[in-house]
């Protein structure tokens, strides 16, 4: 018997009747997973949020699926959200191993087919879901095609930062600091410290709004900065997928011209050598395409949901 875990209606703006469950990874962690069922679904897509987010920051996303006859799935991962956070103090976000992304894809995977999630299984990958989705497609993730938004495949720092980033994280394990908020960064949610006019996630101030509104209502799904052991193992492991051929299977991705965050080179090199993959680069778009204006969202949804019913077609 599946244990039900808190889903938070109230803040998720999805479609009706979302569900969420904990479940139990390999190591003995206690993650929460949510889903939107929807009858008759052409297949059901893994949401794969990106670092601090949770599964209701994805209520949209699900509405905008399911209209276009999609089911969905969405994760805390293990350090966020409500799932098992890693260290004492909640609001840094920690992993002890980037390689321990993977036993939450397969705790979310099994748990997708306990509770028939109807089949094929497409890949929505959202800035470290983006890097995390690439590392479970590389081991073979079953999915009939990927969409990325911002992947996380490199991160923008500033040139002479990059080897003070490097070797301090690089030391701090040993040296029993790990745990320790990586420089520059804070324990409050981005969200509830910066202005609209400073952000760099989204165009439309009312999402921005919603995203303050989430963690205020809400407090325990807020998140702050990395560890510097997230920042380690984060490198090394962009790292070692900069490295990897791109998997034979058909992906999308999105990157915005205003993107602050997650390195476009390393986006575009990627893309450039993708089997079968296309880059659309949104003039204007920031971080948070999927949740920016509805215009732009709706663009988004259509586009994505038009590439994997060209897929289904393709395998019928």
């Amino acid at each position: 018997m599946m244990e039900a875990a808190p889903f938070f209606e109230d803040i998720a703006s999805g479609p009706a009747g979302g569900v969420a469950h904990w479940l139990t990874t390999s190591d003995g962690l206690r993650i929460r997973v949510g889903h939107w069922p929807l009858a008759n679904a052409k297949g059901t897509v893994l949401i794969f949020p990106g670092r601090t987010e949770f599964v209701e920051k994805y209520g949209l996303t699900a509405l905008g699926l399911q209209e276009r006859g999609y089911a969905s799935l969405a994760i805390d991962w293990r350090g966020q959200g409500i799932a098992d956070r890693m260290t004492p103090n909640r609001a840094i976000g920690h992993v002890g191993d980037f390689a321990d992304y993977q036993k939450d894809v397969a705790a979310t995977l099994a748990y997708a087919e306990k509770v028939g999630l109807p089949r094929p299984y497409f890949l929505m990958g959202h800035s470290m879901g983006g890097c995390i989705g690439l590392r479970s497609l590389a081991e073979g993730l079953d999915v009939q095609a990927a969409m990325f938004s911002a992947p996380m495949w490199g991160v923008q720092m500033a040139a002479p930062l990059r080897p003070v980033a490097w070797g301090l994280s690089a030391v701090s394990t040993p040296l029993g600091f790990d745990q320790t908020l990586a420089p520059g960064q804070f324990e409050e949610g981005y969200a509830l410290r910066a202005t609209f006019e400073e952000n760099t996630l989204t165009n439309d101030p009312d999402m921005w709004a919603f995203f303050g509104k989430q963690l205020k209502e809400h407090p325990d799904l807020g998140l702050g900065g990395p560890s510097l052991r997230w920042l380690n193992t984060s490198l090394r492991e962009m790292h070692r997928l900069s490295n990897l051929p791109s998997p034979r299977v058909p992906c999308l991705t999105y990157l915005g011209t205003d993107e602050a965050i997650v390195d476009p080179l390393r986006i575009r090199a990627r893309m450039r050598d993708w089997p079968d993959g296309a880059l659309r680069v949104i003039d204007g778009g920031k971080h948070e395409m999927l949740m920016d204006t509805p215009e732009l969202r709706n663009m988004i949804f259509d586009e994505t949901a038009a590439f994997f019913d060209a897929q289904l077609a393709q395998a019928a």
